[in-house]
Order: C-alpha cells, then structure tokens, then sequence
C-alpha cells in the first residue's frame, strides 16, 4: 500500500512539473521564421515547417505557403493584429481552431488553398471584418457548410470557392455576400445546384467557372449556374470543358438571354460543330469580345450552318495557345467570312500560324488592331499575309508581329509602307541582325519596338516621326541619330558606355538604359536633354568616382527636373573594388578622396611651410653649415689620403709633417704676418755681434696660403692638405679675420679636425693682434669659443717691451715637446 501511495506521488509530481513547464513555455517546440525584409513581409514558404512558426508581431505579411502545416492552434496567431496578410496554402492544413483567427482584425487577405480542409467552419471567419480576399479553392470539402460561412464578411470582394469533391450549392451558402469584383467557383463535380444560389451577388465584375461535369452529365444544372451570374457588365470564364455537338448549346441560350457581353475559354476542347452550335446559340446577341485561350479543336472547319446568324456587334477576338487536329484537313477559314468582317482587334498568339492567306486577310475589313505574336511567320509568308504592301489592310493601326522569325527590315519596311494609318509596329524577338540605311515607312508610324534583336547598328532606316522607340536587348554600342519628336526611348540591355547626345531628342521625356556598360553620367550629360523627366539607368556598371556619387545623391536624388523612377537602389557600385556592390546613393567618400587636387595643394602648402620653417630652424642652428663641411671634409679627407698614398708608394717619400704651422690669416693683416711673424719664426737668430747663433733652435717653417699653396688645385684641398701637412694652425684673429670667407673656411676645417682626431688639444693655436672677444667667433665654433674661454690664446702686445715675452711664448707653443727637450 505504501509503494502505491508512493507510485501515485510521483506520477502526480510528474504532471504538475509537465504542465509547469507548458506554462513556462507556452509555444512548446514552435520553429521561429525570420525571414523578414524592411518591409515587414516574413516568406517562410517552402521551409519544411510542420507548425506555425513564431514570427515578430510587428509582420504585416505572412507567407506559409508550400509547408507541412496540418494544424493552426488558438494561440498560433495571437501575436498578429496587425498582420494584413496570410497565405497557408499548399500544406497539409486539416484541422483549424475555432478561435484561430480571431486576433486577426486587420487581415484583408487569407489564402486557405490546396489544403485538406474537409469542412468549413463558420466560426472561422467571424472576426474578420476586414477580409476582402478569401480562397478557399481544391480542398476536399463536399458543401459549404450547414450555416452561412460568410455571414460576416462584409467587406469580402475577391472569393474563390469548391474542389474536387464539391457536390452541392445551396441557396444560403453565399448569405451575407452581396457584391464581389471577383468569384471563382470550382464544382466539375457538381450534382445539386439551387437555383439562384449566385443570383443574389450583384454587382459582379468576373467569374469564373469549372463546370465541366455539368456541362456533360447535366446541361440543365450548368444552365442554372449560367444563368445566375450572366450579366452585361460581368466577364463571363469558363474553365476546363468539352464541348460536344447538340449537348453543350443548350447551357449557353440562358447566357444569351441575360445578353452577356465579354466571355472567355479557357483549356477546352471543342469540335468544329460544337463552335458552330455556339454561334447558333448566341445569334443575336451583343457580344463584343471572345476570349479563347487553351483550345483543342478539331474537326474540318465547316461552319455553314451559322452564315445566317447576326454578330455585328462583335468587336474583338483573342486566340492564345491554339492547336488544331488534322489542320491539313482542316478547311479554309473563308467560310467565317460572316464574322470577320466585324472585328476590330484580332489576336492569333502561339498558335503555329505559318501564314495568313491573302484572300483570309481581305476579308477583315474593320480591322484596327491585329496581332500574331509567336508564332511561326517569316518574310515569305509576311508578304502573303500583308498582299504584298498593297495596303488591304488600310484601317490597320496596332500589327504585332513580335517573336516570329522574321530576318528583313527592309521587306518588312515595304510591307507596311502603304498602311496609311499604322501607327504601332510590334516586331522584337525576331532575327534581325542589321539595319539597312534607308527603309520606307508610313507617316503615321509613332511606336516601334525592334526589342531583342541582334542589331550592332542603328542608321537613319528609323523613321523621324517616331514618338516611342524600344531598341532594348540588342548589342547596339552607341546611338547617334536624331529624332526630334521622340518622347520614349528605352536602349536597356545593351553595350552603351555612355548616356546618348540629348541634343539628338529635343522632346525626349523618358530614358530606360539599364544593363548596359554606363561608368558614369553627371550633370552636363542630363542637361543637355531639354525635357528629360524620367530616367532608369540602374543595373550598370558604374564607377563610385566622388563627383558621380555628388551628383547621384544631391542632384538627381534632390531633384532637378529628372526623377530616377527604377529606385536608388539600382545604383550599386561596380569600382573601386573597397566600394563594390555597395549601393552608390549610400556611400560616404572622405575628403582626402573626393578633393584630391586640394588635399595636394593644401598639402604641399603645409609641408612647403614647415620646410621653410624647419630650414630656417636649422640655419639658426647651423646645420646647413654642420652639412656643407662634413661634405668638404669627406671630399678633401679622401683626396688627401689619396695624395698621401701616392706619396708614400713614390720614389721620392717624404714625411707628411712638413710645416710647424700653417698660418690662417686676413689678406688685411697680411702685412703684420710677412714683416713681424715670417721674420721672427722662420729667419736664424743673430747673437749681438751679428754672427748667427749655432746653438740656438732651428727657425721654423710656416705654411702661408700666398706662398705655398699649389696652383691649378681646389683651394679647398690647399687648405686640408697644409693643415694636414702642419704640426699646428695658427689662427691670426682680427676684426679682418672675422669679416674674411676664406679665414672663415680655414677655421671651419680646424674645427673638424679638432674633432677627427688627427691633432692634438693645442692644435690649433690663437693669436689675437686686436681685443676681441669670444662672442666676435661664430657661435658654431664651439671649441674654439671654449679655448678662448680657457685663455689659450696669446694677445700681440702693442708695447714693444712686452713682444719678446709673445715670441717665446708662441715658439714654445709651436715647438711643444721638442723645445722642452731641448
């Protein structure tokens, strides 16, 4: 007992955590969709879902089509007031919840087609009183229902009702319905049919119906159906049947009766009695237009029986997709002379036409409007069929003859030269590959379409009264013809790399050139069409250059005068390569881009100012001097050492100290050195009896630029080489020397050498003949301003008595150690 009390509490706790959980998660396993674009139109088609799955609120369009949806839940929906569309259908849908669509209060259109909806739940609909568009087509359902569906759908203008298994109709099926632009009612198998069930909707602007059970089994059930929605005003379709000989006329006499104007066939399969009963059955009658699309006929064409019948107020007949059995048993079409000759628009498409007989074409004699596009047309047969240009067809103002295989402009130039009121020709999709340079068209011409070609070249073959002309999808590379009354070009799908002259189209208002090689276009190339208005150029390859994409986003998008009716969007970068697929009315280019010239003026303006202020930064710090030197000490250095390893690997060696001193002086003070330092270093000492003296040092020998520097060398290299070949500099500073370039270069090559290492600290010895302070030396000399500032210098004594003190002390200097050895 206790294990069982035990069992029950744990299947009790099981429960309770299951249904906690549904309640904590209340879409349970639902799949979520969320393929939604800007627009909020989520297409969740084709996705393999087995549920509804969850989608933002926010959705005003939801697609489920082409899914394995069986079921809608209550609660499915709930999340959707705003939704104004729903499409469920191809999917496996069975069971709907009563309440399902209840949330739904602002859907316009639910799509409920291709299901497995077996009955129809008024309960459904209820809340929907917005809902203009219901399709409730090929699901298995066998009546309507047992109350009224659509009692509340007030505003329902489009509805689309029955299946395959369709079998009943009841006269209050339809309550609540009263007007609707659009039914379709599907019921091949229809078997019971009150009568004016249909009858109660009015105003209706078409319907369509797949009655093809009754029109066999029962004329009188599809009599009924016709009946009750034939109108004047309603265009009348019906779908799917087989009409056969003194069956099928009955059903059509109510329709006559209710005088219907517009009918249309489609997918039927009729003989040539069954049409002619037909014509019997709505002798009389004010039809105007006869739509066949989808025909088998057979039979020989023997319409005899309906030469007598009356259809002078029918006005257009359309043809599509027609195939005739036996059609070389098929007798000729002159026997319908009766009906020809009362049509003003004709349309014979896809329907294998090789040719139309000359003698056929004669008879349409109200003829305004004809078309034989694709079929199987050539020059040849044009000919036959036009009577040689020998304008049969005066009242001709519309001919489409596009996708034919027609291969001549000029047979077809001469063809249509007489039609004297032709004013639209049709002939693109065709194998014209060139264009002859004259051809001969009607006056009135206006349109021309020669779309989807294979012409290279355009020439003055094109009429100058054209008003809309279609060149697109050709291989046309340029366009240079005028044409003065043009308003419509369109040139899209070709190879132009750049928009057409304006001034060729004065009147031009509309210009499509999409898909072609365009780079760019700007602004001078619209203004120089006078009234453009509409432009499409998207879909090219264009280049993002900054004064493209200035002009793009500024001046078209802002307007002008000219509207870009294909959308921004189409605009997409092609190059440079960093803005490919981008769309150009959104990209942002930087300055350094889009002003290029400026960015280098400015640019070059800066940096030429901070050149000029980091060159004056160095001259105050005398780096050009600091470079011009190492340059003139790099070339003298090596010269020199070249002339001292021609010297020491000559015959005649000699040392490389050859002077004491080289003497750096002004030509101003030159005076002073010849009279009083030559005579005093270089000359031998006399003792007082005027002997000279054995035993007193040597004289010395000086290096004077006047005197011992050679001629034909650079004087730059005179100089490095005596102060190389000299054991001391001796600098005779003056006011003059100061104010001396050269004394100034000598004393700028000491103060490198003070620095290379190749002399000692007293290398270079002062002498100064005037005061002069430190301040007077160039401030770069900064190692001589600091032997100045150390007294190593010697100042020329102006008392005589004091000049012997000087020459012994300069001789000490110059000897240096050799003296003391002495």
């Amino acid at each position: 007992m206790g294990q069982l009390t035990t069992l029950l509490l744990l299947l009790l706790l099981l429960l309770l955590a299951l249904c906690w959980g549904r309640r904590s998660n209340p879409d349970g396993e639902r799949p979520s969709c969320d393929r939604c674009d800007r627009r909020l139109a989520c297409n969740c088609s084709h996705g393999g879902l087995t549920r509804v799955p969850s989608v933002t609120g926010r959705a005003l369009t939801l697609d489920l089509s082409f899914n394995d949806i069986s079921e809608v839940g209550g609660d499915d929906l709930t999340r959707h007031a705003r939704l104004g569309s729903l499409s469920l259908h191809g999917n496996k849908l069975a069971v709907i919840h009563p309440s399902a669509f209840d949330p739904l209060w602002s859907l316009e259109e639910l799509d409920l087609s291709d299901n497995q909806l077996t009955a129809l739940n008024h309960r459904w609909f209820s809340e929907l009183g917005a809902l203009q568009e219901l399709n409730l087509l090929h699901n298995p359902y066998s009546c309507l229902g047992s109350r009224p569906v659509f009692q509340r759908l007030v505003r329902l203008r489009r509805l689309g009702v029955g299946g395959p298994a369709l079998e009943e109709l009841k006269r209050r099926d339809l309550s609540g319905v009263t007007q609707l632009e659009e039914l379709t009612v599907h019921a091949n198998n229809l078997r019971r049919y009150e009568t004016g069930t249909l009858a109660d909707i009015w105003p209706l602007g078409r319907v369509t119906l797949s009655l093809h059970g009754p029109f066999v089994t029962n004329v009188s059930l599809a009599s009924a159906v016709l009946g009750d929605v034939s109108y004047p005003e309603t265009q009348l379709i019906l779908e799917d049947l087989h009409l056969v000989r003194n069956q099928s006329a009955p059903a059509f006499r109510e329709t006559a009766r209710k005088r219907v104007r517009k009918m249309t066939f489609c997918n039927i399969s009729v003989s040539d009695e069954a049409l002619t009963d037909f014509l019997v059955a709505m002798d009389g009658v004010p039809l105007t237009s006869l739509f066949m699309e989808g025909i088998t006929l057979t039979g020989e064409g023997r319409w005899e029986r309906a030469r007598r019948t009356d259809y002078r107020s029918f006005d257009e007949v359309f043809f599509r997709n027609v195939v005739v059995l036996n059609v070389f048993h098929f007798a000729s079409f002159l026997n319908l002379s009766f009906l020809l000759k009362y049509p003003r628009k004709v349309s014979i498409i896809n329907s294998q036409v090789f040719v139309m007989p000359c003698v056929t074409s004669r008879l349409l004699v109200s003829l305004q409007y004809l078309d034989l596009s694709d079929n199987l047309l050539t020059d040849m047969t044009l000919v036959e069929t036009l009577c040689d240009g020998d304008g049969t067809l005066k009242g001709l103002r519309v001919l489409n003859l596009s996708g034919n295989a027609l291969k001549s402009l000029s047979t077809m130039s001469r063809q249509v030269a007489k039609l004297s009121k032709l004013t639209h020709l049709d002939i693109s999709r065709n194998g014209y590959s060139s264009m002859p340079q004259g051809c001969s068209w009607p006056s009135t011409l206006r349109y021309l379409n020669i779309s989807r070609a294979k012409l290279t070249n355009i020439t003055s073959c094109l009429p100058a009264t054209l008003e809309v002309l279609d060149l697109s999808n050709n291989d046309l590379q340029g366009f240079l013809l005028t044409l003065p009354a043009l308003r419509e070009l369109h040139l899209s799908g070709n190879r132009l790399l750049r928009l057409p002259p304006g001034r060729l189209f004065p009147n031009l208002k509309t210009l499509k050139i999409q898909s072609n090689t365009l780079n760019m276009f700007d602004r001078s190339d619209l203004h120089s069409f006078s009234r453009l208005q509409d432009l499409q150029a998207g879909q090219n390859k264009f280049v993002c250059s900054c004064d493209f994409v200035y002009f793009l986003q500024s001046a078209v998008k802002g307007g002008e005068g000219v509207h870009l009716t294909d959308g921004e969007e189409s605009y997409v970068c092609d190059s440079p390569f960093y803005l490919q697929g981008e769309p150009a009315d959104r990209v942002q280019l930087s300055f350094v881009v889009c002003q290029r010239v400026l960015f280098v003026s400015v640019s070059c303006g800066v940096a030429l100012f901070v050149g000029l202020l980091v060159c004056v930064l160095l001259w105050r710090l005398h780096a050009f001097w600091y470079l011009k030197m190492t340059w003139a000490w790099l070339r003298a250095k090596r010269g020199s050492r070249r002339q001292r390893r021609r010297r020491r690997d000559g015959p005649e060696s000699e040392a490389l100290l050859s002077y004491d001193a080289f003497v750096s002086y002004s030509e101003r003070d030159a005076s002073w050195v010849e009279n009083f330092l030559v005579a005093e270093l270089e000359e031998p000492r006399e003792n007082d009896e005027g002997s000279v003296n054995h035993r007193a040092p040597r004289p010395l020998t000086l290096c004077l630029h006047k005197r011992d520097f050679l001629p034909g060398h650079w004087i730059v290299d005179n100089i490095m080489c005596a102060m190389e070949r000299s054991r001391h500099t001796v600098f005779i500073l003056s006011e003059n020397f100061v104010q001396s370039d050269w004394c100034r270069y000598e004393l700028d090559f000491s103060h490198f050498q003070l620095f290379d290492g190749s002399a000692g600290g007293d290398a270079a010895i002062l002498v100064l003949l005037e005061p002069l302070s430190k301040d007077d030396i160039p401030k770069r000399f900064c190692k001589l301003r600091k032997l100045m500032s150390s007294n190593t210098y010697l100042e020329w004594p102006q008392e005589e008595e004091r000049r012997g003190e000087f020459w012994r002390k300069l001789r000490h200097a110059l000897r240096g150690e050799e003296e003391e050895d002495d």
